[in-house]
């Protein structure tokens, strides 16, 4: 299958699929509860899913966190979610949620017709799909391509007197073996998509001393130095490692050193 990003939106394409993830359907109402009266942007990313959906696309899958109270659920969320899926089948033939780690009692929000997929993931053909909080199954792993959500990749900009700013990105790149104890096969690459929310801000990929999340992400399956970061214009900014800059130092808690998951 070929895989493109759809440009200028944080969706892929793959076949007659379209495949986005981290839609956090009701976050306006988190952000509320902290005080910044937001409206809601849920109308504007039911467009955006279809403006990225060319005409042979008639399969829309969603690797994970529909909604974004965990746990418990807002009445935003209740009154925003059965409407949006009910609408999309107005314009797609299968829709695929692939559980995410906000995603509980998601099936309480969804019409009947929407497949609920396990957190362990699917594969489609050479593909496999999973939101990435929690480890893959055996066979969602042996696949050509790994795409991932969870992370809200982003890229962190830093000018000379210190302002900064960051960009949601793709993160592409590499595993750097074919196999360990706890799965026979590995993908050839991996790919993270960029939150499909555009109120999520994002976590930048680049920062010194900052963590992805998951945990295929902070194990050393993955190349991810030589690893890639294009901006949602298809702009490639080249290596990770080339890409790196110094966090902010906080003088108040300084973190112990952390290890990483080994697989081997």
């Amino acid at each position: 299958m070929d895989l493109q990003p759809a440009y200028g939106i944080p969706a892929l394409k793959a076949d007659n699929i379209l495949i986005i993830s981290d839609l956090h359907i009701g976050v306006e109402s988190h952000l509320r509860s902290k005080g910044f009266h937001l409206t809601s942007h849920t109308s504007d990313m039911h467009q955006a899913i279809l403006d990225a959906a060319d005409d042979f696309i008639d399969r829309l899958i969603v690797i994970g966190d529909v909604k974004d109270s965990v746990p418990g659920s807002t009445k935003q969320e209740y009154a925003e979610i059965p409407d949006f899926f009910e609408s999309l089948f107005d314009r797609f033939d299968t829709i695929d949620i692939v559980r995410g780690n906000h995603d509980t009692q998601i099936e309480e929000f969804l019409p009947p017709r929407v497949r609920i997929r396990p957190a362990t993931g699917i594969r489609i053909n050479e593909i496999g799909l999973v939101h990435g909080h929690t480890w893959p199954s055996e066979e969602v792993m042996d696949c050509e391509t790994l795409v991932l959500g969870h992370n809200h990749p982003a890229v962190m900009f830093r000018d000379g007197v210190g302002r900064q700013m960051t960009e949601p990105c793709w993160f592409r790149g590499e595993f750097c073996e074919t196999s360990t104890e706890k799965y026979p096969v590995l993908p050839k690459r991996f790919i993270v998509v960029p939150a499909f929310n555009r109120m999520l801000g994002g976590s930048p990929v680049n920062v010194i001393g900052e963590d992805l999340l998951g945990p295929i992400l902070n194990s050393d399956l993955l190349d991810l130095d030589n690893s890639n970061i294009y901006l949602l214009d298809g702009v490639n900014l080249g290596k990770r490692s080339d890409n790196m800059i110094k966090g902010r130092e906080n003088t108040r808690f300084k973190p112990g050193p952390k290890t990483r998951a080994k697989y081997s």
